[in-house]
């Protein structure tokens, strides 16, 4: 199944940035060793739009500013049905793995850390998510948005089998 990547533009909207990651890294030169801060940011409309970044520099404001420029250029569409996804998804990005249900009314954001990030950032109130495998950031947060980016809404699973939207229902 191919994954189509829904491009966004940023102007007009209202971004809200979290900050998922600060990591200290170290370069080992001659002289000795020179340290700067890498951010990974999410950022999301929480309205169906989010997209991340990483930034890195010698300072962390500066690492997390360029974060966000870097997550505004690739922001995604996301399809969310009433406060939460549409269906069952499971993905897997180097060693982490994520899988999301979705929820009844009330349930709230069930998942930790960098997935808990993108999904409120995306606008989901209701979801039941959980990350196996590797916890590192980086990873949870590319599962997730790999995630997040095969789903698809009742519209555009009736388009694609030539169906009427009822027909998807009742199949």
């Amino acid at each position: 199944m191919s994954t189509t990547i829904r491009k966004v533009k940023t102007s007009d909207l209202e971004l809200k940035d979290r900050v998922v990651s600060i990591q200290r890294v170290t370069k080992v030169t001659k002289g000795g060793r020179t340290f700067s801060f890498s951010a990974i940011v999410v950022v999301g409309n929480e309205d169906g739009i989010v997209g991340y970044g990483l930034g890195k520099a010698n300072e962390v404001t500066t690492a997390i500013a360029k974060g966000i420029e870097d997550a505004k250029k690739n922001l995604v569409r996301v399809p969310i049905h009433k406060g939460t996804i549409p269906h069952e998804q499971a993905a897997k990005y180097g060693g982490a793995r994520v899988f999301m249900k979705p929820a009844s009314h009330g349930t709230g954001v069930v998942a930790g850390g960098a997935m808990r990030a993108v999904l409120e950032s995306v606008g989901v109130t209701d979801v039941l998510a959980k990350s196996k495998g590797s916890s590192n950031p980086h990873n949870l947060v590319k599962a997730t948005f790999e995630a997040l980016m095969e789903l698809r809404d009742a519209h555009t699973v009736s388009e694609l089998r030539g169906i009427p939207l009822e027909k998807v229902f009742n199949g």
